[in-house]
């Protein structure tokens, strides 16, 4: 589904991602950790084209249409007094466009979603009344309604208490049992032993990437602790491949 090719993503000329390569096989279900400011973020936005690359080359199979992108919650603004409904309607975006209308059947779906997530009742709630763990939940229906092929979820489960992410945890797994291919930024080691067969190690540079099991060992998390305290942003700017080509 996804393939990264020798990937570095620079801020101010300084690596956020650096020569970064291996693939997320169509269907899989994978975890990407490491430390904070290991470039776990950068690299969901890269996949989704919204950032400039320094170097390398990203390949995605499907239509940037079949692309959810779920951004950290700080990133959304709740201030638009816009009800629930609305805000999951916005997974029909792909299909309406700036002018088109919403249908019979839109309208069905997303009745569905919000019911999926437990949220009967909450139709005409504006967002910015909500918990974060009720918004988090809005936001997941949004991502139901889309039907995307590729799904990346950037913390999904930050600040959310216990119940609602393992509600969620049940969305992803089904998901992944419908075949689609899911990539969820975590920080939660133990989480991700337990839901997530695919692991990537970032610190910056790629630690590890395979199997869970295989790559949340020690002797892994102590070295992207290590990479990650090495690095300064200070040092000499990093010249990619292209750059000198």
């Amino acid at each position: 589904m996804v393939r990264l090719d020798n990937l570095t993503v620079s801020y101010r000329q300084h690596p956020a991602l650096h020569h970064i390569s291996g693939q997320f096989a169509n269907g899989s279900l994978t975890a990407v950790i490491g430390p904070n400011g290991s470039g776990k973020s950068t690299l969901l936005k890269s996949i989704m084209g919204l950032l400039k690359l320094s170097g390398g080359h990203v390949q995605v199979s499907t239509p940037r249409e079949r692309i959810a992108y779920l951004p950290q919650m700080t990133e959304i603004d709740r201030s638009f007094p816009m009800p629930v409904r609305d805000c999951v309607l916005l997974g029909c975006w792909s299909a309406l466009g700036a002018w088109g209308g919403v249908n019979a059947d839109m309208l069905a779906r997303a009745d569905a979603a919000i019911h999926q997530v437990g949220l009967e009742g909450f139709d005409e709630r504006t967002v910015g009344s909500l918990s974060s763990g009720q918004f988090q939940r809005v936001l997941f229906a949004r991502l139901l309604v889309q039907d995307a092929d590729l799904i990346l979820l950037d913390e999904p489960f930050n600040a959310m208490d216990s119940r609602t992410t393992a509600a969620l945890l049940e969305l992803i797994k089904h998901w992944h049992a419908e075949g689609r291919t899911v990539i969820a930024v975590l920080h939660d080691d133990a989480q991700v032993n337990a839901h997530f067969g695919q692991t990537v190690l970032l610190a910056r540079e790629l630690v590890a990437w395979g199997d869970t099991a295989a790559v949340l060992t020690d002797a892994n998390l102590r070295r992207a602790r290590t990479l990650a305290e090495a690095w300064d942003d200070s040092a000499d700017i990093c010249h990619t491949d292209e750059a000198l080509a």
